[in-house]
């Protein structure tokens, strides 16, 4: 745990020497917008922070359906279950347990 608490401080500080040597203003223009005044560590960390969201929405559309299709299957195994019971049929057996 402490050495991912390294590491995001190294990032930061990293991204932060970065910002500090990079602040020269940098023109953008964007199809009917444009500003002149824009420093060079904003658009890049602009730039990077949109790429972030553009990579993460699969992943959370793909995490959304995965726990969505875990309900379904927990909702149909609870049916199965109870129709089990109600049959008196016996349950599966429960796998043994593996010593540690």
């Amino acid at each position: 745990m402490a050495l991912g608490y390294l590491l995001v401080a190294l990032i930061a500080a990293t991204v932060a020497v970065f910002a500090l040597q990079n602040s020269a203003p940098t023109p953008v223009r964007f199809l009917v917008w444009s500003t002149e005044t824009l420093p060079l560590a904003a658009l890049i960390l602009a730039a990077l922070a949109g790429g972030l969201v553009v990579a993460g929405l699969p992943l959370l559309i793909r995490s959304w359906r995965l726990r969505s299709r875990l309900g379904s299957a927990e909702r149909r195994i609870a049916e199965l279950e109870q129709a089990a019971r109600a049959k008196q049929i016996p349950a599966a057996p429960s796998p043994p347990e593996v010593p540690e």
